[in-house]
């Protein structure tokens, strides 16, 4: 069967990203002068590759960060399996001490392997993974050479452990800075991870 890639990135950067202030899956923030600036020069360093399509989150600030593709051309599929967790109550707050305690220890949670936790009116990161492993399936035997795909953080976490059969509970071992590449190919249903958190384009 014939190798196929997908270009997994992040989104450029937002004020939210800027300030560390939470953004998920409910609150549809733009991408500032610098996410701008990061999405140029990611278009400008792979503008070349001949993609197939471009899929993003339903969520602006991934459809920004791809804008030049799109005005290319390129099929654009809005998949909400892309969309970044819910956050629930800490989305779009200031931080302070107590917010902090509290982000800090659910993550400390998902990593001992407590799953199903989830901050009060957000999404666990099973119920993350329930949406997205559909997509996974999908692209595991679709006919594609090369596919962009632009989701954000805590989802790529989760979609990397998807793609290369690794426990949810290791998700923060993927780091993801703005307009990262995290390529990874396909090849007789196998993903493999070719390149990790590259961001050699803004350099």
């Amino acid at each position: 069967m014939t190798k196929k890639n997908i270009y997994l990135i992040r989104h450029g950067q937002t004020d939210y990203n800027l300030k560390g202030v939470v953004q998920g899956r409910g609150i549809n923030s733009h991408i500032n002068e610098t996410g701008r600036w990061q999405a140029e020069r990611f278009y400008e360093r792979y503008k070349t590759v001949t993609f197939d399509a471009v899929y993003t989150s339903s969520l602006l600030r991934t459809h920004q960060t791809v804008a030049s593709f799109l005005r290319d051309g390129l099929v654009h599929s809005i998949r909400e399996e892309l969309d970044e967790i819910d956050w629930g109550i800490f989305e779009g707050v200031e931080h302070d001490a107590i917010l902090e305690g509290e982000y800090f220890s659910i993550l400390q949670s998902w990593a001992q392997g407590n799953l199903e936790n989830k901050i009060q009116g957000g999404e666990s990161p099973m119920e993350l993974w329930a949406r997205q492993m559909p997509l996974i399936e999908e692209l595991r035997t679709a006919e594609y050479k090369n596919l962009l795909l632009c989701s954000h953080g805590r989802a790529i976490r989760a979609l990397l452990c998807g793609f290369l059969d690794r426990p949810l509970s290791e998700m923060d071992q993927f780091k993801h800075d703005n307009t990262c590449l995290y390529q990874i190919s396909c090849q007789d249903g196998i993903f493999n991870l070719e390149i990790a958190n590259d961001i050699s384009h803004l350099l």
